[in-house]
C-alpha cells in the first residue's frame, strides 16, 4: 500500500484566473494542513502542498505569496475550531481562560510546534518577519485586545495602556511556547492578574 506521504500527485485542478476557485483552495489548504501534521513547520513546502493538492505553484504563490502566509492561513483555521473566546466581562476571568485554552492547543496540535518553526524562520527571513509582524500578530492578538478593550470601556485602566499590556501578554505566551513550558498553567492566573493590574484607575 502506498503511504499517504508518498502518494501520487493529485489531478491538476483548472485555474480560473485571478479569482480564487473554491474547490482548489479547499484541497490547498487540506494538503497543506496534512503537510503540516507530517513534516511540521521545518518539512512544510509549497512544491510539496502544490504536489499533493494538483494545483500550480503559481497559483498558490498568488493567494499566498509565501510560506509564512499559507502557513498562518492554516494556523488561524486550526486555531478558531480549538480555541474558545470568554466573554465573562471580568478580565482576569477571560484573560485566564483563553490563555489556558491557546496553551491547550499550542500542546496538543501540530501547529503549536510549527508556530516555533515560523518565530524561528522569522529571525533570518525578512518575508516571515513580514509575516509574522504585519500579519499573523495583527490578526492573532485581535481576540485580546477586544477583551482589553472592553476592559477599558469598564473604566478598568485608560485606553493607552492597551498596547503594553497586549505586548506583556503576548511575550509572557510567548515565552513558554518557545521553551517548551506549556504544561505550566499554573502560572497563568498570577500573570493575568499581573496584565490586568498594571495602569489600573483608582
Amino acid at each position: 500500500m502506498v503511504s499517504k506521504s508518498q502518494s501520487a500527485p493529485a489531478k491538476r485542478r483548472t485555474s480560473i484566473g485571478a479569482r480564487r476557485n473554491p474547490e482548489a483552495e479547499t484541497a490547498v489548504l487540506a494538503a497543506a494542513k496534512e503537510l503540516i501534521w507530517e513534516k511540521g513547520y521545518v518539512g512544510f513546502s509549497v512544491e510539496e502542498v502544490a504536489r499533493r493538492a494538483g494545483s500550480g505553484k503559481t497559483t498558490i504563490y498568488r493567494w499566498y505569496p509565501t510560506k509564512a502566509d499559507l502557513f498562518i492561513a492554516i494556523y488561524t483555521a486550526e486555531r478558531s475550531a480549538f480555541v474558545s473566546v470568554p466573554d465573562t466581562g471580568n478580565l482576569v476571568d477571560d484573560l485566564t481562560g483563553y490563555t489556558t485554552s491557546l496553551w491547550r492547543f499550542w500542546a496538543s496540535h501540530p501547529a503549536g510546534t510549527a508556530l516555533r518553526g515560523l518565530i524561528a524562520e522569522a529571525q533570518g527571513t525578512p518575508e516571515a518577519l513580514h509575516a509574522l509582524r504585519e500579519k499573523f500578530l495583527p490578526d492573532r492578538t485581535a481576540d485580546v485586545r477586544e477583551m482589553l478593550l472592553a476592559a477599558a470601556g469598564r473604566g478598568e485602566f485608560g485606553q493607552d495602556h492597551i498596547d503594553a499590556k497586549l505586548a506583556l501578554w503576548v511575550g509572557f505566551s510567548w515565552l513558554r511556547l518557545l521553551i517548551g513550558e506549556l504544561d505550566r498553567e499554573d502560572t497563568i492566573p498570577p500573570a493575568m492578574r499581573q496584565i490586568a493590574a498594571s495602569g489600573h484607575l483608582c
